[in-house]
C-alpha cells in the first residue's frame, strides 16, 4: 500500500438520530500516515462523523470503505477487528478495573499492511513511555484517575488493539493545557510510528500543531476542505465557522 493511498473513504455519508438527519452526503478520506481534522462549532456533526464511520448509529447512509473493506453497514467491532480504532470523547474506560486491566481489555493482535510489512505495534512498557503519567499508576483503578489520565488511557487503550487508523473524538476538550501538551506529543508519536488519525476538534490551535489536512463542518455538511496551513491563513473561513 503507497504511502498515498486512502486507508479510510466515506463518500455521500448521512446519519439520523431518531427522525432528525444530523448529516448530509459528506465526502471525506484520511491517506496513511495522515493527520487529518474535522473541525466546526459544537453541534456541527463532527462527533456523529466518527461514530457513523465506525458504525455506532442506528441510521446511516452512504459508502464507508476501510482497508479495502466495506463498513458501510457493519457493526463497530467488525470495524475495530480490521484496526480501526475509536476513541470517544466520553472515554468509557473500565472504572473498577486497573490501567494495567484496561488495557489488556484493548489488545488485538500484531497486524500487518497489504504488502506484508508490519504494522505499529503496542505494548504496556510503549505506552507507559508515551504517556508516563499512565506507567506511574499501573495499579490505578480507573475510577481514581482524573479526566486528563482517563483520556490518556482511553487513547492507550485503543492502541493496544495495533490500529492502522485511530477516530479520536474532541482529544482536548476539558483537559488541563499539560495535558494537552502531551496528546500533541503523542499524535505526533503516532504518526511518525505510522498510525494514520481523524480527529474531532474545535480547538485550532491544537488541531493545527498536528493535523495535515482539515474538513471543516456546519449544521452536518462539509462547507470547507483545504491543507490545515490554508485553513490556518483563511481568517474568512475560520471566522464563519469555528469562532465562537
Amino acid at each position: 500500500m503507497s504511502g498515498a493511498e486512502k486507508l479510510l473513504e466515506a463518500k455521500r455519508l448521512e446519519a439520523w438520530y431518531g427522525a432528525a438527519q444530523i448529516l448530509f452526503e459528506l465526502d471525506l478520506h484520511v491517506n496513511r500516515g495522515e493527520v487529518v481534522a474535522l473541525m466546526g462549532r459544537n453541534g456541527a456533526g463532527k462527533s456523529t462523523t466518527l461514530k457513523s464511520i465506525m458504525g455506532m448509529l442506528d441510521k446511516r447512509r452512504g459508502s464507508i470503505s476501510f482497508m479495502g473493506h466495506d463498513i458501510s453497514k457493519t457493526e463497530p467491532y467488525h470495524a475495530a477487528r480490521l484496526g480501526l480504532a475509536f476513541v470517544p470523547e466520553d472515554r468509557r474506560i473500565f472504572t473498577d478495573l486497573t490501567v494495567l486491566e484496561n488495557l489488556s481489555v484493548g489488545r488485538q493482535p500484531p497486524r500487518t499492511w497489504d504488502d506484508g510489512t508490519a504494522a505499529p505495534e503496542w505494548t504496556h512498557e510503549q505506552l507507559f513511555k508515551l504517556f508516563p503519567n499512565l506507567g506511574e499508576m499501573p495499579n490505578r483503578p480507573g475510577g481514581r484517575m482524573s479526566g486528563g489520565e482517563q483520556q490518556m488511557l482511553t487513547v492507550a487503550r485503543a492502541l493496544m488493539g495495533n490500529p492502522f487508523l485511530v477516530l479520536l473524538d474532541e482529544p482536548s476538550e476539558g483537559v488541563a493545557p499539560v495535558i494537552v501538551e502531551q496528546m500533541v506529543q503523542m499524535i505526533m508519536e503516532l504518526k511518525e510510528r505510522g498510525v494514520s488519525i481523524l480527529l474531532s476538534e474545535q480547538n485550532m490551535h491544537f488541531a493545527e500543531l498536528v493535523s495535515d489536512r482539515a474538513y471543516v463542518l456546519e449544521k452536518g455538511q462539509m462547507v470547507y476542505q483545504a491543507s490545515m496551513q490554508e485553513l490556518a491563513d483563511n481568517d474568512e473561513v475560520r471566522r464563519a465557522y469555528l469562532t465562537v
